[in-house]
């Protein structure tokens, strides 16, 4: 009778994890859209619950507080966004200035796509304007090992001053973000991919 109870407890411990779980992925896959979408200022608690088909308590028991859970979508955007650079770079072979050169080219074709909302970690600063609320240290982690992989490349491609092509290239990229939103797709945005190139070429 010990073994048998032992045996249900240690199943309705592993149903109860699995069940959280996936209440958690059900509300990451719903801030990922809302906050994006809307912001994390204009978004509330109950929205998010209402989207994601669960209770307060379990949004309560896997985030603790709507500041961590705003943390916690900036954490998912930052690996989504590293997924990506990744994808880049496995794309475009040929070396690292062809590498620079296709990132940017992606680039432009992400700035430019219909719904584009901006980056995610560029609207977050914007909206908190708490510089020690947690999500900050993601988007500076994010924007710090921006400018260190971006200068990396520059190196390997040979630039003259790869810390100053880094930088205009960070200037340029953060730009395009900027612009897609206040000039829209067919804007400015779609000269993104050919400065670059400019850009790289005359420090390469």
């Amino acid at each position: 009778m010990a073994m048998r109870a032992k045996r249900e407890a240690n199943q309705g411990e592993r149903r109860a994890t699995m069940a959280a779980s996936a209440a958690r992925e059900r509300i990451m896959r719903a801030v990922d859209d809302l906050f994006y979408r809307e912001g994390v200022q204009a978004v509330g608690v109950d929205a998010v619950i209402a989207r994601a088909g669960v209770n307060k308590m379990s949004l309560y028991r896997n985030f603790g507080s709507k500041d961590q859970l705003i943390t916690a979508f900036l954490e998912d955007r930052n690996r989504q966004y590293w997924e990506w650079w990744d994808g880049v770079m496995q794309r475009h072979g040929g070396g690292p200035r062809q590498k620079l050169y296709g990132l940017f080219e992606e680039l432009q074709a992400r700035v430019t796509h219909k719904g584009y909302r901006g980056c995610p970690f560029v609207n977050l600063a914007a909206e908190l304007s708490d510089a020690k609320h947690p999500a900050r240290a993601v988007v500076m982690r994010n924007k710090q090992e921006l400018r260190r992989r971006l200068c990396e490349l520059a190196r390997a491609a040979g630039a003259k001053d790869a810390e100053a092509l880094s930088e205009s290239l960070v200037v340029l990229m953060e730009g395009a973000y900027a612009i897609s939103q206040t000039c829209g797709p067919g804007g400015p945005a779609n000269s993104v991919a050919r400065t670059a190139k400019v850009l790289v070429d005359a420090q390469c």
